[in-house]
């Protein structure tokens, strides 16, 4: 792509036309809050905190950042009166739809904000209704366990029908994407709660601890994607650990006993103890 000159906060700038204003001034050094943008996907403008102003010509608009395309000649402010009082307000908003999320609560105190004008519609609430858990379920795994239902303010996010889910494979994406902690999960040795989803999934026991460590719907999942050649033993992250650790203290002292690490050079030591490794597994 060409370059483009552009103008964030007075400062004149040169980067490649079509980047997401967001992440211009992320990279200039300018905070503009969010909660709905993740670099893994595309911006959907769902929160519209990121909002700012922008002016070309005789023209000036508030749009949000996220998906707004860098172009030449664009002047855009980040922090102008309009632009705060647009934030002051979708917070507020936000804030009633989730007075239980601590993020919102901080970026409230950020803004000087004390309490929303509005009542709460769920005193307990965290869901903003971003839909990053509805994008990440389908474009990362190619999955549509989740999703948006109803219209308007009965609009949630959930399982068909709130039905446990026969798609969801509770790989916890959901619960790492969501900016507020209103996608909770709970491992319970045997079993897999995914409580927001109202689905419980089985866990493949370790054959090293004997513990629970992943769904096995997850595990299927993996190796469905895998070469053939390739498979996915049931141990556990702990484990494979303490057994890598091990291997390689047998390889280093086999290593030592050889003679073979002396008068080498750190990369050389490197690559022997690599091939006494390969040669004791």
């Amino acid at each position: 792509m060409g370059l483009v000159k552009t103008e964030i906060d007075g400062r004149e700038i040169e980067v490649e036309r079509d980047r997401w204003a967001l992440g211009v001034a992320k990279d200039m050094g300018i905070d503009i809050p969010t909660l709905c943008h993740h670099p893994a996907l595309e911006p959907s403008g769902a929160c519209r905190l990121c909002v700012v102003e922008v002016t070309k010509g005789k023209w000036t608009w508030l749009t949000t950042s996220c998906d707004l395309p860098i172009r030449e000649g664009l002047s855009i402010k980040t922090n102008t009166p309009a632009v705060l009082k647009a934030r002051r307000t979708t917070l507020e908003l936000l804030w009633t739809q989730a007075p239980d999320a601590t993020e919102i609560q901080e970026l409230a105190k950020l803004m000087g904000l004390e309490k929303p004008r509005f009542d709460p519609r769920n005193p307990t609430g965290k869901c903003i209704l971003c839909g990053l858990c509805t994008r990440a379920c389908k474009k990362i795994l190619g999955r549509s366990a989740i999703s948006f239902a109803n219209r308007g303010a009965e609009r949630i996010v959930g399982t068909p029908f709130g039905e446990p889910s026969d798609t969801c494979i509770g790989c916890q994406v959901c619960v790492t994407i969501c900016p507020t902690g209103h996608v909770r999960c709970v491992d319970e040795d045997s079993l897999r709660r995914m409580e927001t989803w109202n689905t419980d999934l089985e866990m493949i026991k370790c054959d090293a601890c004997g513990a629970g460590f992943a769904p096995a719907k997850e595990l299927e999942f993996v190796c469905a994607m895998l070469p053939e050649h390739l498979s996915v033993e049931p141990i556990c992250p702990d484990c494979r650990r303490r057994q890598a650790a091990g291997r390689i203290s047998e390889a280093s002292r086999l290593l030592k006993g050889t003679g073979a690490g002396q008068n080498l050079t750190s990369e050389q030591q490197e690559d022997s103890l690599g091939d006494a490794l390969c040669r004791e597994r």
